[in-house]
């Protein structure tokens, strides 16, 4: 728009211009920096309306910045609660990988620092072993309260689980304060449970 207002000025200055010298008045004259002047303001008007448009944008896109980190937070928001973990199933062409961590501690009552880490080096073993066992088999729950007066006397919870684990391999050993972590892992394959 601003190109065009001086185009037409610049038309207006060509057509005075063209005239003879004698035709041009100070009337003339008069209407020429009017015009001159009037183009002058569209122009300044213009450049404020460009630098509010420009303002504009700036906000527009500060919001716009704004609305995709809050929709990105929702959407994992979302996603955390609506997607339970979804359970590995065992399938031909596919391997299962579980991995844990047993811990163990020493007994205040042994003779040398080697008995105590041997010690609770196999008390994190069994440790580890006990929990492939309850990943890959399951856990027995039974469970017993004994109420008298509509109160609770005695609550029982025994937990028990009952499984054969081959090729568990240790990963790692650590033996820190008197605890020792032992990572185990094992692999199971379908082949193991084909037969």
């Amino acid at each position: 728009m601003k190109y065009s207002l001086l185009l037409i000025a610049l038309s207006a200055c060509a057509l005075v211009a063209n005239t003879p010298k004698s035709a041009q008045t100070i009337g003339d004259y008069d209407k020429i920096n009017s015009i001159e002047t009037q183009v002058l303001d569209i122009d300044t008007k213009v450049t404020s309306v460009e630098t509010q448009v420009s303002d504009m944008d700036t906000k527009v896109n500060s919001v716009e910045r704004k609305l995709a980190s809050m929709e990105s937070t929702v959407s994992k928001i979302k996603q955390t609660k609506e997607e339970p973990k979804e359970e590995q199933v065992l399938k031909e062409d596919l391997d299962i990988r579980i991995s844990v961590v047993g811990q163990g501690v020493a007994p205040m009552n042994t003779s040398s620092p080697a008995q105590a880490y041997a010690l609770a080096k196999r008390a994190a073993t069994a440790d580890a072993y006990r929990l492939i066992a309850e990943k890959v088999k399951g856990v027995r729950i039974d469970g017993q309260d004994l109420i008298k007066n509509m109160m609770v006397k005695r609550s029982t919870i025994r937990t028990s689980v009952k499984a054969m684990v081959r090729n568990a391999n240790v990963v790692e050993t650590t033996f820190k304060e008197g605890l020792c972590e032992v990572e185990m892992e094992i692999v199971l394959s379908h082949a193991q449970f084909s037969y």
